[in-house]
């Protein structure tokens, strides 16, 4: 039920409004002077990983999970240091806490799938929320993980992702869409055993990993993945990576049209997308590898 709160601010809000990808909005501002709550029910497993001092952070997140506790719950108690050992607890900006929750369970769940047997076909799901095309396509291998992002407003890309350096991280494709857009992409990937930089797409790579492995393991098989979305102009605000992740677990519960060949998938793939089959090509390592490497097994 709600809870009876009062807070004082030390100055009047500035009007601002923060958007960023991979946190959801945030508006006006101000210092806080003081703040007061009535009484208010608690989650007994979060206050019991609360009081349990001797108890990992990643340890702590990893048990909630298991106990049905919601992520964006988790990742609201990571933030405010309400986990780990001792003296080691301390406050996390949210955008932080998010990404590291994403990122432990994915690695948790991706342990457990690699010892999975592979899928038996190309499997290729679409799904559409706020303007934005997602298409998956797992392929039947061992576990790898891509996620790349097509931004038809780049300009929205430069504002979401302050610590993206479009000259660098970002890959232009020769496509204009029937619209006049220009659409340039964001991308990362990993392979069987992961990855160890941080992904140039930041939180969003993470809870797509996450909402990747979380479906892997529920059928209890692993795959390669390559995750597509198209961000259209139709979607003019970021409002979170919970966005990502929520849209990729709903992705994945829909149902799934079977290929025998990566080209067939991909083919079928680009009828949803509007981006060509050649742009998702040129920046996608994965589709490149499928492509263009040949496998020892050919050999034999």
């Amino acid at each position: 039920k709600p809870v009876e709160t009062e807070l004082v601010l030390a100055k009047p809000p500035r009007k601002v409004l923060d958007m960023r990808e991979d946190s959801q909005p945030f508006g006006p501002i101000a210092p806080l002077a003081s703040f007061q709550t009535g009484n208010s029910s608690v989650d007994d497993r979060i206050e019991k990983a609360f009081y349990d001092r001797d108890l990992r952070a990643d340890d702590a997140v990893l048990q909630l999970y298991r106990d049905n506790v919601l992520v964006t719950r988790i990742q609201r108690a990571f933030s405010l240091g309400m986990f780990g050992e001792g003296k080691r607890r301390k406050l996390v900006p949210t955008r932080w806490s998010i990404t590291a929750v994403d990122s432990n369970l994915s690695l948790r769940l991706m342990a457990r799938v690699r010892h999975y047997p592979p899928i038996g076909e190309y499997r290729v799901y679409k799904y559409t929320y706020l303007d934005n095309v997602y298409v998956g396509i797992l392929t039947p291998e061992s576990w790898r993980f891509e996620w790349i992002e097509a931004w038809f407003e780049p300009e929205l890309l430069a504002t979401s992702f302050p610590d993206v350096t479009m000259d660098k991280d970002v890959e232009t494709i020769d496509y204009t869409t029937p619209g006049g857009y220009r659409p340039v992409m964001l991308g990362d990937s990993e392979g069987y055993r992961g990855r160890k930089t941080y992904a140039k797409p930041g939180g969003c790579y993470y809870s797509a990993r996450l909402a990747v492995s979380e479906h892997l393991d529920s059928i209890g098989r692993q795959a390669g993945a390559i995750m597509l979305r198209e961000i259209h102009p139709g979607y003019i605000m970021p409002v979170g990576v919970w966005n990502v992740r929520e849209s990729l677990r709903a992705l994945l519960k829909t149902r799934f049209e079977r290929f025998d060949s990566m080209d067939a998938a991909l083919n079928y793939a680009t009828t949803i997308l509007e981006i060509p089959k050649r742009g998702w090509i040129e920046t996608s390592a994965l589709l490149q590898k499928a492509y263009f490497q040949r496998k020892i097994s050919e050999y034999n």
